[in-house]
């Protein structure tokens, strides 16, 4: 398998240089060159097997450069660290089925794919006498999922951005409390959006990332898309077990597009879903892009969903890459109208086939509250507002005459005043949580600066 980009200027790389590429060197996001195509057959037999198995058939046909045995190893020392011997298990709460995402140290979907990709860029590093430095944007998860998936790893320094207040007190803890010596934390002045921008911008400059041998974690990273596909397998194994349905819905709640595109992919794999939901918060970039072909920026809200408090989706240009069939030149175009403009406008024929593959609704943080709340008093059962933005959406929605599947990105006590005020009281703490110790934060806060950033980087790269 080869990759290439969304925008034309580099082809045929293997996977291990498209994990160390990140972002391309031209601006866009690596592909595969093709999607493997799997037969109801393959499905049925793949729904066999257990996680890290099901993962390694799932990854494989996408890696063809690391020996099986090797690929095996980082696949099960990465969900070793999970708590649930399924380590994605799906629920059934009232005809809804809750898949579980948030199983991993940081309580959090990220960490189904970073710890596969800190495990992935320690062999790669190990194996070309190499050292990167990594740098990533987060809205809240993405950064302590990444932390934790390199934390002590040799030959690696982690640099994370996140917006000064505007993430979760649990989450910023989960980030600032971890002391090992290759990790960096800045809380930056201004929106995730902004933190983006400055990763987008550096990994821009060639000349500064090769210099100091940067990486991604963020989304823009395939590796990332690659391992949240193998979930979407999983839970229609585990519902088809339940009820021997022929097809499912998936609800996905997102800001940044990647954990719905790895859905997209999945299904043109041959995954029977019938229908992918696009679940978003006030900040409704993506619902306007859906439902009215409106991808315009707008300001950034702040929500009780603060990982969806997101304007710019840096992994949309992947999907544009296939609604535009594969053409490398309306990407480019697009991409430049947009940094241009700041929006794109699709015409209703557009609308239209993106219509046959999405549907989206926006959730209010009213209407979040609701949800949490009335999920409960039904089922017992508590959300997290991202999860509960989803299951929203979901019921909105859903077809009534297939199993519907919402994805659970997050454990609700990272969430806990949205879910108090919900519910009346705080979720219960798992321990992870209950031990973190604000008197061990270790942050630079700085302005929305590039040069400060990049200052910083080459002050402490390894």
């Amino acid at each position: 398998m080869r990759y290439i980009s969304t925008r034309g200027g580099v082809s045929g790389i293997s996977f291990k240089d498209a994990v160390m590429m990140g972002l391309a060197d031209d601006g866009g996001l690596l592909l595969p060159q093709s999607i493997p195509h799997l037969t109801p057959g393959d499905i049925d037999a793949l729904g066999m097997l257990d996680y890290p198995e099901l993962a390694f058939q799932i990854i494989s046909r996408y890696v063809s450069d690391i020996p099986a045995a090797d690929l095996k190893d980082l696949i099960e020392r990465s969900y070793a660290t999970f708590d649930h011997p399924e380590i994605t298990p799906t629920v059934n709460k009232d005809g809804i089925y809750i898949l579980e995402l948030f199983h991993g140290p940081t309580l959090a979907f990220k960490d189904v794919a970073l710890q596969f990709l800190g495990n992935l860029f320690e062999y790669l590093l190990k194996e070309r006498g190499e050292r990167m430095n990594i740098i990533g944007a987060t809205s809240g998860d993405t950064g302590s999922a990444a932390i934790y998936g390199v934390r002590s790893k040799e030959n690696i320094n982690i640099f994370i951005l996140h917006p000064h207040g505007k993430v979760s007190p649990v989450q910023e803890l989960q980030m600032t409390t971890v002391a090992d010596d290759n990790v960096f934390n800045f809380a930056m002045d201004g929106t995730f959006d902004d933190c983006q921008s400055i990763v987008k911008q550096i990994f821009g400059d060639l000349e500064f990332k090769n210099k100091y041998a940067l990486g991604a974690v963020n989304s823009i990273n395939w590796a990332r898309v690659l391992a949240q596909i193998v979930y979407y397998f999983s839970a229609y194994a585990q519902v088809r077990a339940q009820t021997n349905c022929q097809q499912v819905t998936f609800s996905i709640p997102t800001g940044n597009f990647g954990d719905i595109f790895a859905g997209f992919i999945a299904k043109r794999m041959g995954l029977p879903i019938r229908t992918l939901i696009l679940a978003t918060n006030e900040n409704d970039i993506l619902t306007r892009f859906v439902n009215a072909g409106d991808y315009s920026i707008s300001s950034v809200h702040q929500t009780l969903s603060p990982s969806m408090d997101i304007q710019l989706a840096s992994n949309l240009e992947r999907y544009l890459y296939y609604l535009f069939d594969e053409d490398p030149r309306r990407v480019r175009e697009a991409m430049a109208t947009f940094q241009a403009e700041g929006r794109l406008q699709f015409d209703s024929a557009t609308v239209a086939r993106i219509g046959a593959e999405l549907r989206s609704a926006s959730g209010s943080s009213a209407a979040t509250v609701t949800t949490i709340k009335n999920f409960y008093t039904a089922t017992g059962y508590t959300l997290d507002p991202h999860t509960a933005v989803g299951v929203y959406a979901g019921q909105l929605l859903a077809d009534s005459d297939i199993p519907l599947i919402c994805l659970a990105t997050a454990h609700p006590a990272k969430f806990g005043a949205a879910v108090r005020e919900a519910i009346g009281r705080d979720p219960e703490l798992p321990a992870v949580i209950a031990a973190l110790d604000p008197t061990q934060k270790r942050c630079k806060k700085i302005p929305a600066d590039i040069a400060v950033v990049k200052t910083f980087i080459a002050e402490n790269a390894c």
